[in-house]
C-alpha cells in the first residue's frame, strides 16, 4: 500500500519489506536527530492494524499470545507474540486496548497469516477479529514530542514513543500540520531513522532479527513480550523448558562496526571470527545494520551463544566490536 506521503519533497522510496513509505527525506541525519529531539513523525503506514472486538476479546487473546493481557488495563501498551508448536516465533504484535477493542500493528504484510490464524482459534468465543489496514495507517511519535494528537485517534504509548492509529484519510491532513515553523508534530522522517534509533535501542523486528529457528529467548523478548507466570499458549513447553533447563543457541548483539567503510553490511551478512581469518568458522550473521548519527555504522547479529563477549568479529571483512544485549 503505498503511502500518499511519498509526494512530499525530497521524498526516497524504502525498498524490500518497507517498500510503500519514505526511506528517507533528503537528509538521513538531521530526520535522526529530529527523532532523538523529540520531534517529527514517522510514516508507517505500511503496517498492518488488526482489530478484535467483543466480551471475550481479552481473554480469547490471553490463551493464544505470549503475553499476559487478560487484565490489561485500556490505554496500555504491550507486546506479544505467537509462537509455533515448537516455541519458534511467528508474529510480534504491538497491541493496545481501547476499552472496547484491542489494537495492533504487525510487520508488513503479515496480517493475512495472523487473521487466518486467529479467526481459526475463534471456537465459540465471542470475539471478531478484523484487517483495518485498509483505513487506519501508523504514525509514530517520538519520546518527547508534544504534538497534537487528533481527537478521536487511538494511541499506544511507550517508552520509545507514541503510535497513532490515525484514520488513513487523515494521513496527508496530519502530515500538512508539520510545517517548518515548528508548528505540531515537526518534519516528516524516514524510516532509515526510525531503523537506526531502533537499532541503538536493542530492539528486535520480526523478519530481521528472527528467522524460522528464532526461539524468543534469543532476542531478549523474555519479559517484553513474553510473560513467564501465565498460563499455557502454543509453544510454552519450549519457553519453560529454555528458561529453566538450558540456554538458547544463539544470542542478540549490538555491533559497533568499522567506519571507514563505504557499505554497511547487508542483512544475512556473516560474521566470523577476526582471529580466523576470512574462512574463519561462521558464528553468526547481520541482523540490521544502520547509520547513526551520533554512533556511526551500527548493527544488531545473531551469534552463537558460545561466542567470547570480548571476541573480535568481521563482517566480510568489516571489523565489529561487540556488546552485550541478551547474555551468553
Amino acid at each position: 500500500m503505498k503511502s500518499p506521503l511519498l509526494s512530499l519533497p525530497g521524498a526516497v522510496p524504502a525498498e524490500g519489506a518497507d517498500e510503500g513509505v519514505a526511506a528517507h527525506y533528503g537528509d538521513l541525519f538531521r530526520e535522526q536527530r529530529a527523532l532523538a529531539d523529540g520531534t517529527g513523525f514517522v510514516d508507517l503506514s505500511h503496517r498492518g492494524v488488526v482489530a478484535v472486538t467483543g466480551s471475550d476479546r481479552l481473554s480469547w487473546l490471553h490463551l493464544l499470545l505470549t503475553q499476559h493481557v487478560s487484565d490489561l488495563p485500556a490505554g496500555q501498551a504491550t507486546e506479544a507474540l505467537i509462537l509455533s508448536a515448537n516455541g519458534h516465533v511467528e508474529h510480534a504484535l504491538y497491541l493496545v486496548d481501547d476499552g472496547t477493542t484491542t489494537w495492533a500493528h504487525v510487520e508488513p504484510g503479515t496480517q493475512d497469516a495472523l487473521l487466518a490464524y486467529l479467526e481459526s482459534m475463534k471456537f465459540f468465543y465471542r470475539v471478531e477479529v478484523a484487517d483495518r489496514t485498509g483505513d487506519l495507517a501508523v504514525v509514530h511519535l517520538p519520546a518527547g514530542s508534544i504534538a497534537e494528537v487528533p481527537e478521536g485517534v487511538v494511541v499506544r504509548e511507550t517508552s520509545y514513543g507514541r503510535d497513532l492509529f490515525l484514520p488513513r484519510a487523515e494521513l496527508e491532513s496530519f502530515a500538512g500540520g508539520a510545517g517548518e515553523d515548528g508548528v505540531k508534530h515537526g518534519p516528516a522522517v524516514g524510516l532509515l531513522a526510525y531503523e537506526a534509533l531502533r537499532v541503538e535501542q536493542h530492539r528486535p523486528r520480526l523478519g530481521f532479527e528472527t528467522d524460522h529457528r528464532t526461539i524468543p529467548h534469543e532476542l531478549g523478548w523474555i519479559g517484553s513480550a513474553v510473560h513467564l507466570q501465565k498460563g499455557c499458549y502454543r509453544g510454552q513447553e519450549t519457553v519453560a523448558r529454555v528458561q529453566n533447563l538450558g540456554k538458547p543457541p544463539r544470542r542478540l548483539v549490538f555491533l559497533h562496526l568499522d567506519g571507514s567503510e563505504v557499505h554497511l553490511p547487508p542483512h544475512g551478512t556473516e560474521l566470523r571470527l577476526a582471529d580466523e581469518g576470512a574462512e574463519g568458522r561462521k558464528i553468526g550473521f547481520i541482523t540490521t545494520s544502520v547509520r547513526h548519527h551520533e554512533l556511526g555504522p551500527i548493527a544488531l547479529a545473531l551469534v552463537k551463544r558460545n561466542v567470547s563477549l570480548d571476541a573480535r568479529l568481521t563482517a566480510d571483512g568489516t571489523a565489529a566490536a561487540q556488546e552485550v544485549v541478551v547474555e551468553p
